[in-house]
C-alpha cells in the first residue's frame, strides 16, 4: 500500500510530467498562453488533493483539462482575469470529455506551439526563454540564471511577451512552409537549451527536469519530420544523440562523476552512436554548414574512442575553429581553448582562455574547471587552486562538485 506522502510525490511527478503538454493544448486552442496556465493551476491543485486518496487516473490528462472546467478561480483575482480563464475552460469541456473516452494518445502540440513563439512579433530577446518556460517547463529562476538576467526581470519579460501574443492575436499554427526556415534557429536553440537542462540533471538535483533531455530528442525528430530537408535540424539531433549514447559512462558505479576522457566505452549505446552518424551524414549532404552540424561533428571525433581509435585533436581544433567563426560562444571558446592545450600543449591552451573576455566567463563552469586543470599542468597550483574553487563553487551536480575538489585536493599533494 503506497503511504498518503508517496502518492502525493507520485501524484505530483505525474502532473508536472503533463503541464507543458497541456499548456500547448490549450494555448493552441485559445490563443492564450497566460490563460491557459491560469486554469491549470487550480486543475493541479484538484488533482494533488485527490489522486493520492482515489489513485492516479488512467487518463491523467484528460482528467486535469476536465477539471480545470469546474475550478473556480480566486475570487480576488481581476474579473478580466477570471473571464479569460472561464472562457478557455468553457472552450476545453467538451473536448476534454473526448479526450477521457478515446483510445488514441494525448496530442502533443508542444512543436507548434514552439514555432508560434518564435514569431517576428516577439521579441527576439525572449523568445527561447519563453519557450522554456511554457513549452518545456523550465521556472523562471532557471531560465534567469541561463541568460544571466535576476529572476524578477526574467519574470517580468515573459509575462509581457505572453500578453503580446494574446494581444497581437497571432495565429496558433504551425507557420506556412516559406516560413519555417526563418523561425527554425530559435525552435533549435530552444530544443538544445532544454536538452542541456535535462542533461545537467543527472543525480537528481531537480526532480522537474528530470526526462527533460528524452522530451527534447523527441522534439529535436519532430522537427526534422517536418523540416527532412534543413541540415541544421539533423545536425542538432546529431549532436543530441552522441551526447547522449554517453549518459550511462557518466557515473560510476557508486554515482561518482566521470569525465569524457576516462569514460569506459563500452557503456557507450552503440545503437544511438550508429544514428547519430548517419544524420549527420545526412546533414553534410545538404551542403549548407551550421553550428550544430559542427558541435555534431567535434562529438563524432570523440565517438572514435569507440571502435578502439586516438582522437584526433588537430582535426577538433580546426572543427572548433569554424565553430567560432560561425558562432563565437564562451562555450565554443572554452572548448577551443581544451583543444589546444591536447595539440600545442596547456600554455597555448591558457593563453586561447585569457583571450575570452572576462565578463563573459563569470558565470560559466566549464572555463573555471579547464582553467584549473591547465594551471595545474603547468605546476601554478595557488591559481589552480582559486579557478578550482570558483568552479566549485559554480557547481550544481554534487557528483561533479566532488570531482572537482578532488582535482583541487590533489594540488597539494
Amino acid at each position: 500500500m503506497i503511504g498518503c506522502e508517496e502518492s502525493r510525490v507520485v501524484s505530483l511527478v505525474a502532473a508536472r510530467a503533463s503541464y507543458s503538454r497541456l499548456v500547448a493544448f490549450l494555448a493552441a486552442r485559445t490563443g492564450d498562453i497566460a490563460g491557459a496556465e491560469d486554469a491549470l493551476q487550480d486543475a493541479f491543485r484538484a488533482a494533488l488533493e485527490h489522486w493520492p486518496r482515489q489513485g492516479i487516473p488512467e487518463k491523467p490528462e484528460a482528467w486535469l483539462l476536465a477539471s480545470a472546467r469546474h475550478r473556480q478561480i480566486d475570487e480576488t483575482r481581476h474579473r478580466i482575469v477570471r473571464d479569460r480563464v472561464s472562457t478557455t475552460l468553457r472552450l476545453l469541456a467538451e473536448e476534454a470529455a473526448e479526450k477521457a473516452k478515446s483510445t488514441r494518445d494525448f496530442p502533443d502540440e508542444r512543436l507548434k506551439l514552439l514555432f508560434i513563439v518564435a514569431h517576428p512579433a516577439i521579441e527576439a530577446s525572449v523568445r527561447t526563454p519563453l519557450m522554456l518556460q511554457t513549452v518545456l517547463g523550465l521556472d523562471a529562476v532557471r531560465i534567469a540564471s541561463a541568460f544571466l538576467v535576476s529572476p524578477t526581470a526574467m519574470s517580468q519579460r515573459l509575462v509581457r511577451a505572453k500578453a503580446k501574443i494574446r494581444a497581437a492575436r497571432i495565429a496558433f499554427d504551425i507557420p506556412e512552409r516559406q516560413d519555417l526556415p526563418e523561425r527554425l534557429d530559435v525552435v533549435l536553440d530552444a530544443i538544445y537549451a532544454a536538452y542541456g537542462a535535462g542533461w545537467e540533471e543527472e543525480a537528481g538535483v531537480d526532480s522537474r527536469r528530470r526526462g527533460l533531455a528524452e522530451e527534447a530528442i523527441w522534439l529535436a525528430r519532430l522537427a526534422v519530420q517536418l523540416l527532412p530537408d534543413d541540415p541544421e535540424a539533423k545536425g542538432l539531433l546529431a549532436l543530441m544523440l552522441y551526447c547522449e549514447a554517453r549518459r550511462l559512462a557518466r557515473r560510476g558505479p557508486d554515482g561518482a562523476y566521470i569525465p569524457l576522457s576516462e569514460q569506459n566505452v563500452d557503456l557507450w549505446c552503440k545503437p544511438m552512436m550508429d544514428e547519430a552518424k548517419r544524420y549527420l551524414a545526412q546533414a553534410a549532404s545538404l551542403h549548407h554548414l551550421g553550428r550544430y552540424q559542427i558541435e555534431a561533428a567535434i562529438q563524432s571525433m570523440h565517438a572514435v574512442r569507440q571502435t578502439k581509435k586516438e582522437i584526433n585533436w588537430i582535426s577538433i581544433v580546426r572543427l572548433y575553429d569554424l565553430l567560432i567563426a560561425l558562432s563565437p560562444t564562451v562555450g565554443a571558446k572554452t572548448g577551443h581553448a581544451a583543444a589546444l592545450a591536447e595539440t600545442q600543449g596547456a600554455e597555448a591552451g591558457l593563453l586561447a582562455l585569457n583571450a575570452i573576455e572576462r565578463d563573459r566567463v563569470l558565470s560559466y563552469q566549464p572555463y573555471w574547471a579547464v582553467l584549473g586543470e591547465l594551471l595545474s599542468r603547468l605546476n601554478r597550483s595557488s591559481e589552480a587552486d582559486a579557478a578550482y574553487a570558483k568552479a566549485i563553487g559554480l557547481s550544481e551536480d554534487p557528483a561533479a562538485r566532488q570531482f572537482l575538489l578532488d582535482k583541487q585536493t590533489a594540488l597539494s599533494a
